[in-house]
């Protein structure tokens, strides 16, 4: 069965940080992009951020630019998203994301597998 299974979500105050590891069983992902999304309460799932699969490019959403870092382990098949200066407005549940496509389009292109999710909560 193909997986992608998150960890590192939890409950940090606002300016502290988290890392999101995103592994992969089942199949190997090399050759895909990888990418997280998340979804807010009461709000549609958003782009946050992407990696090619040679890892040579990386690809954010304006609110998380210069705060997030996005980075992936070929080897041990996982992406992770370093997330520091967390606000408030950062809470959400976090899904890791592989597709076949270009990592640039990733935003906005059909998503071949999806995670479980991660909560990530930031309070004030």
């Amino acid at each position: 069965q193909v997986q992608l299974v998150e960890s590192g979500g939890g409950s940090v105050q606002a300016g502290g940080s988290l890392r999101l590891s995103c592994a992969a069983s089942g199949r190997t992902f090399s050759r895909y992009a990888m990418g997280w999304f998340r979804q807010a309460p009461g709000k549609e799932r958003e782009f946050v951020a992407a990696i090619s699969w040679t890892a040579s490019s990386t690809y954010y959403a304006d609110s998380v630019k210069g705060r997030f870092t996005i980075s992936r382990d070929k080897v041990k098949d996982t992406v992770y998203l370093q997330m520091n200066s967390l606000k408030p407005e950062d809470t959400a549940v976090y899904y890791c994301a592989a597709d076949r496509n270009p990592a640039r389009t990733m935003a906005k292109d059909p998503i071949d597998y999806w995670g479980q999710g991660t909560q990530v909560t930031v309070s004030s």
